[in-house]
């Protein structure tokens, strides 16, 4: 893989740090403000309507900037937008303030992923293009494996305020080696007119997918937000040992999401899917019965992990390809919309999993999650027979009449050419 995909990978991890790691520091922050462990769940919530927001939104009004600049400029936005949200946030005088902070770092989210998937894919043959999305995405997931545990540490040890001035740096690492790797030279596509723009936007295949994306990852979302303070206050964890098992969910889902991206590529982004949201059903299933168990806990949650972000580069391939069908030119705005699509399912499965938690307890998160991502799978199903009963439609023999296609004509001295013992020379051998 080529070592600009890497840069884009560093910057990923900075900004799924940014993300996450307030997971791990729901019961320390709850705790620290004085308010519910559903309040502080809308910290997840409201980060990630600042996504959902600013990826279509953002990615529609840059469409016209070189991908390079544009690239290094958000890079910079996101510095910026991390500086202040990280110093309100770390001088928060209010929880108020502390929600305003989170979703101001959000804006610019959505259209780095955006943006960086497209250019994932320029970076290498057509065939490799799931392989190269979920590269990118490894930032996100190595930010589960050690930036929300040491993040998560560091709040716990030295209080939540010092964990975000240490994404400001994150952000400047991942600015410097996209600026020095990232080609300059990449094809830009011309810049979408509204037109395009409304194609990518309210195609009737593409809002599947959207759909699809913010199904899945709502359910899930519904037992992550909440995953430290089940393993507190249900499985009787410590806070230390909350932080390795946080560690080691991050290592399944960085697996997990390679291997998403090589079962995409290798049976297709919908069969794939299929498999990622059923493993995902499980999973979660498993974690409501085995929460209560030390031991079933840790285990099911790394079972959980395999399957938790797999979805991510099937979803995000998927919706490149059939973008180039509907509108070429604007496929970084459907990207952005499925980036949006995701937090968007963020946000709700955040929000929803507080009521759960509020109405149901702790220990319901995880069964209401798996109904919800079964949900997806129906969805999915119905995506693939939409595609089946698709593929006679773009068929070249579609253009032929019922008697061509049956009563094509061969000459007999045209086949006896084409077998394979015809020699060079024009001597039967």
């Amino acid at each position: 893989m080529p070592l600009a995909l890497w840069a884009l990978t560093i910057s990923a991890f900075a900004v799924g740090t940014t993300e996450f790691v307030i997971v791990g520091l729901l019961p320390t922050i709850a705790a620290d403000l004085g308010v519910s462990l559903p309040s502080a769940g809308l910290l997840v919530s409201l980060y990630a309507l600042g996504v959902t927001i600013g990826a279509p939104i953002l990615t529609a009004l840059t469409g016209k900037l070189p991908r390079k600049t544009l690239l290094l400029s958000l890079l910079l936005s996101l510095l910026m937008l991390f500086a202040a949200g990280n110093l309100m946030a770390a001088f928060a005088p209010s929880y108020l303030a502390l929600v305003a902070a989170r979703f101001i770092t959000g804006l610019a989210h959505g259209v780095f992923f955006a943006i960086a998937s497209t250019i994932a894919t320029k970076l290498v043959s057509k065939e490799k293009e799931s392989s190269a999305i979920a590269l990118v995405f490894l930032g996100l997931t190595v930010a589960l494996v050690t930036g929300v545990p040491l993040g998560t540490w560091i709040g716990q040890n030295f209080g939540w305020h010092a964990t975000f001035y240490g994404v400001v740096l994150l952000a400047l690492i991942g600015l410097g080696a996209s600026a020095v790797l990232v080609p300059a030279n990449l094809e830009s596509d011309a810049p979408p007119t509204l037109r395009q723009q409304a194609q990518a936007l309210t195609s009737p295949r593409l809002l599947l997918v959207y759909l699809i994306t913010a199904v899945g990852y709502g359910g899930n979302f519904i037992a992550f937000t909440y995953l430290a303070p089940m393993l507190t206050d249900i499985t009787r964890l410590s806070e230390g040992a909350v932080t390795l098992v946080i560690l080691l969910y991050g290592v399944s889902v960085a697996v997990g999401n390679i291997l998403g991206g090589k079962l995409s590529d290798k049976i297709g982004p919908v069969p794939a899917l299929t498999v990622v949201f059923a493993g995902l059903t499980g999973s979660l299933v498993l974690l409501g019965f085995g929460i209560t168990s030390p031991w079933a806990a840790v285990a099911v949650t790394l079972f959980w992990g395999g399957f938790a972000f797999g979805n991510i580069p099937p979803l995000q391939s998927y919706v490149v390809q059939i973008a180039r069908e509907v509108s070429p030119e604007a496929t970084d705005v459907a990207s952005g919309m499925n980036i949006g699509a995701f937090n968007l399912g963020i946000a709700f499965g955040a929000w929803g999993g507080g009521h759960v938690v509020e109405q149901m307890g702790l220990q319901a998160a995880p069964f209401v999650g798996a109904a919800i991502v079964a949900g997806g799978i129906v969805l999915v199903r119905s995506k693939r027979r939409q595609y089946r009963r698709g593929r006679p439609l773009t068929s070249p023999r579609k253009h032929l009449s019922p008697m061509s296609q049956t009563c094509k004509i061969v000459s007999p001295f045209r086949q006896l050419k084409n077998a394979p013992y015809w020699p060079q020379s024009g001597r039967l051998a």
